[in-house]
């Protein structure tokens, strides 16, 4: 199937304003782009890309003063298929995990684990490790906190969202990353692209989307699982934009320096008859 995915975003800044922004597609989704991924500004300006720590595609510019809005819109192939379910797949003993895993077991800016450790493993310590687990982990955040838009919080740290009960996508993703390290299983952020494919439409304005994943040892070795605390069930056609230990590796957009929200646009829906035409080709 086809996805038609993009942005506008504006903000209004006060002089030369310092930005990075993570608005592109991850590498590994590159070759699956049917038409260019190109960012536009207004008014121009110089930026350049280059890869952050975690591979994430960072693009570097500097805001002239005054408005600024950036905007893409661009078409992805994606197989249509829903987040992979390996009831089976096994935790793996922490001293098997590969060098550059074991960050994903710390606690990080959001995810503090040191408040939460003692409550995960009285929650979460009797149920069978692996997937099972991670599951059980899930469903009890999906069930703790009350999902509203309107109380979005920068500042929100998984443990100030389970005492409030409360928050957005990301403070989902942020409660069941710091119970899965409480519980020694490498947990990492994701955020990108989510529309309402094959599920009911949401009548809320489209947004961007927060998830995690997981590294459990499956059928065909280790690797990172996706799990989504906040809709609690497979979905299609994630367009993954960046990973990190939180969100704030994964802030969309930075700014140094002042610079205000002033018109926020995003759009994520199948292009109808693509999913017919793929089947008919192969």
């Amino acid at each position: 199937m086809h996805i038609r995915t993009g942005f506008t975003i504006s903000f209004d800044t006060f002089g030369p304003t310092p930005m990075t922004l993570l608005l592109n597609v991850r590498p590994e989704r590159q070759d699956d782009l049917i038409t260019p991924e190109v960012v536009t500004f207004d008014p121009p300006v110089p930026a350049h890309q280059h890869r952050d720590a975690f591979g994430n595609v960072c693009t570097r510019l500097v805001a002239p003063g005054g408005r600024i809005t950036m905007t893409a819109d661009f078409t992805v192939a994606d197989s249509g298929e829903p987040d992979v379910v390996e009831p089976t797949a096994r935790q793996i003993p922490v001293q098997d995990l590969p060098d550059d895993v074991l960050m994903f077991l710390l606690g990080s800016r959001y995810c503090d684990t040191d408040k939460l450790s003692q409550t995960a493993w009285s929650l979460f310590g009797s149920t069978p490790e692996g997937w099972a687990r991670v599951q059980a982990i899930v469903d009890y955040t999906h069930e703790r906190l009350r999902f509203d838009y309107q109380r979005a919080d920068a500042t929100r740290t998984a443990h100030d969202g389970f005492m409030q009960r409360e928050g957005v996508c990301r403070d989902f993703a942020h409660l069941a990353i710091a119970f899965c390290r409480c519980m020694n299983i490498p947990a990492r952020y994701a955020t990108g692209y989510l529309g309402d494919i094959g599920v009911p439409k949401d009548p809320a304005p489209m947004d961007f989307s927060a998830w995690f994943e997981v590294y459990l040892d499956g059928p065909s070795g280790p690797r990172w699982y996706t799990f989504d605390a906040r809709h609690n069930r497979p979905r299609i056609g994630r367009i993954v934009m960046a990973r990190g230990r939180d969100a704030t590796d994964c802030a969309l957009t930075t700014s140094f320096g002042t610079a205000l929200l002033a018109r926020f646009d995003v759009h994520t829906d199948a292009i109808e008859g693509t999913a017919d035409a793929l089947a008919r080709a192969a």
